[in-house]
């Protein structure tokens, strides 16, 4: 489970997750090329010291690293940080969005600005870097795509509405680069990690388990491996559980017509979870769903 001669490109390495993800790959012999602005947690400022002194850590085991102070929330910081890979080792095999940052507010007070930051980072951020890295992938008939989604992305959270929707919005982004990149050899996953780092400031931890990113990168560093067996799919890292996230339906009915009296009365029926029905994204959940339905609709079946 090596990376020897593999390039990584990581966002948000100087610190916490995005460190422990560029340490655990340079250890195992990847070339990495550490990004980060070193900004505060809601965005502001810039210090190169967080990417040079992991560059210097990996250095000094004896790995190769290179550092990258570009922001993703622009498209020219995007491409500025992949075309660090591309000049400095002449390929990209390895993306993982791990860049972040918080604004929080209650949703009827969040202000425009605060809302776009955090999207710029997360969500066009991710996009900034999947954009120029993944053509040069297909091109070379390999990749491996790692964006970082949360659990409030999945359920929500409260005063967060921007990163719960920033990382909602990444899960789309990377069902789309698996589908598209499957037929070339690249492969895109999310990973939902949780961990004591800076982004827990302001929350009592006291009373955790142990969190910390070690317990987050060996799954980020299988999604990144050439062995990697899987497409299109949501992986969870948290307090040393490992899990699979995905998205269910229950089979609903079908009914030629329908009134607002209809959904009412068969709300129960529509919503019973007791049979789940779920369509992986690879080799076509859009597809399968389309036709699931369809092949309702044809039978006129009165219940799924």
């Amino acid at each position: 489970m090596r990376f020897d001669d593999r390039v990584a490109v990581i966002t948000g390495a100087g610190r916490g997750l995005g460190r422990s993800y560029a340490m655990l790959l340079a250890a195992r012999g990847a070339k990495v090329v550490v990004n980060d602005p070193g900004g505060n947690l809601t965005g502001g400022g810039t210090d190169a010291g967080p990417a040079e002194d992991v560059v210097r850590e990996i250095v000094a085991a004896g790995g190769q690293a290179v550092a990258n102070t570009d922001s993703v929330a622009t498209a020219d910081g995007g491409k500025a940080i992949v075309d660090t890979a591309l000049d400095r080792y002449g390929r990209i095999d390895i993306l993982i969005h791990n860049a972040g940052n918080v604004r929080r507010a209650p949703l009827r007070e969040m202000s425009y600005d605060d809302f776009d930051a955090v999207l710029d980072v997360h969500l066009r951020g991710a996009f900034h870097v999947v954009r120029p890295a993944f053509p040069t992938m297909c091109d070379a008939g390999y990749g491996r795509i790692v964006l970082t989604s949360s659990i409030g992305g999945l359920y929500g959270n409260h005063q967060v509405a921007n990163y719960a929707a920033a990382k909602a919005g990444v899960i789309g982004l990377s069902n789309v680069a698996a589908m598209e990149g499957a037929s070339d050899g690249v492969v895109s996953n999310v990973i939902v990690p949780a961990a004591v780092t800076r982004m827990a400031e302001g929350i009592d931890t006291s009373a955790y388990p142990p969190m910390g990113p070690e317990l987050v990168a060996p799954t980020v560093g299988w999604l990144a491996h050439e062995s990697c067996s899987v497409n299109g799919e949501v992986f969870i890292a948290l307090a040393g559980r490992v899990a699979r996230a995905f998205v269910a339906e229950t089979p609903g009915l079908y009914q030629p017509a329908w009134s607002i009296e209809d959904v009412g009365e068969q709300i129960a029926a529509i919503r019973d979870p007791s049979d789940p029905v779920i369509f992986p994204v690879i080799p076509d959940g859009h597809g399968d769903h389309i036709r699931y339905s369809f092949a309702m609709a044809s039978r006129g079946a009165p219940h799924g």
